[in-house]
């Protein structure tokens, strides 16, 4: 099952409100929805996890892809297990954590529905690897979760 994302951009902010797991399936389209929030002008990315109880290592590692082009990225309501996460792979100090109402829809504004990209199993393949390198990256103490992983994705691109 992949996550259903909705997105709203306003005022230099992105909203993207996740509904349902984000893991790996939804890696791919929501990489293509923050890029072209990003096109729209959007330099703070908020991440609204209220209806997303999990998130996988490939789905938080393009969200950590995401720092360099976005001024600063808020998880809004993320759920412990999203937290603990966060906190296991050392990327808690990268990202806002914030609790409450959605101010997008407080405001009124619509959060879109986004299309999916249908992305090809090479394609999702390609952007696990290159979120896993990257979370390696940003926290040595990662290497040891997720080199076998990586070795694995590289194995399986080279078929």
């Amino acid at each position: 099952m992949s996550a259903r994302l909705q997105v709203a951009v306003t005022e230099g902010i992105a909203c993207i409100k996740v509904g349902g797991p984000a893991n790996f399936a939804a890696g791919v389209d929501f990489k293509t929805v923050v890029n072209q929030s990003c096109e729209q002008g959007g330099r703070v990315l908020l991440l609204d996890l209220t209806e997303c109880v999990n998130m996988d290592s490939t789905f938080l590692g393009i969200l950590m892809s995401m720092t360099n082009r976005l001024d600063r990225i808020e998880l809004l309501n993320p759920s412990e297990r999203i937290i603990d996460l966060l906190d296991s792979l050392g990327v808690m100090e990268l990202l806002t954590v914030g609790t409450g109402e959605n101010p997008f829809e407080m405001s009124g504004a619509k959060l879109e529905e986004t299309e999916s990209t249908n992305a090809d199993k090479r394609a999702l393949t390609e952007a696990s690897l290159e979120a896993h390198k990257l979370l390696m990256e940003i926290n040595p103490e990662n290497v040891p979760k997720f080199k076998d992983v990586a070795k694995f994705l590289e194995e399986d691109l080279n078929k």
